[in-house]
């Protein structure tokens, strides 16, 4: 299984993500989106960056259950209520990404949203994985 991130000249230099990610290999996980909740299903956190890092922490402990590691993603999209207190943070978010996932980003894509199924839900993270 090889995943190579593709970032092509004539592109902007990618900054926490890749442009394409090239995956051969032979078994796909489809990540179903995770928000910051615990193991009661209750919403925890009342910060962008607290909420994000449960939220991924939530995403990879899937991954792992299905036998993948963070770089393993190939794709990311994440999805927000606040994308104004998104980008106010990106660079602790970043930190929280790096320390959990690493720096062989996926292709990502963030999107703004009026709500997510929980209220007090802040962001929410759906990912694919390739893996051996």
């Amino acid at each position: 299984m090889t995943l190579d991130r593709i970032n092509p000249p004539g592109l902007p230099t990618p900054s926490g993500y890749a442009h394409a990610v090239l995956a051969t290999g032979s078994r796909i996980v489809f990540l179903a989106g995770q928000t910051a909740t615990d193991t009661d299903g209750r919403i925890t956190g009342s910060t962008m960056v607290e909420q994000f890092e449960r939220a991924l922490d939530n995403m990879l402990t899937a991954l792992r259950a299905a036998g993948g590691q963070p770089i393993d993603l190939a794709s990311v999209t994440m999805y927000t209520v606040d994308m104004d207190g998104y980008r106010a943070n990106a660079r602790a978010i970043g930190r929280v990404w790096r320390r959990l996932a690493g720096t062989d980003y996926p292709a990502m894509a963030g999107l703004g949203v009026a709500r997510l199924w929980d209220r007090e839900a802040l962001v929410e993270l759906q990912g694919v994985a390739v893996l051996p």
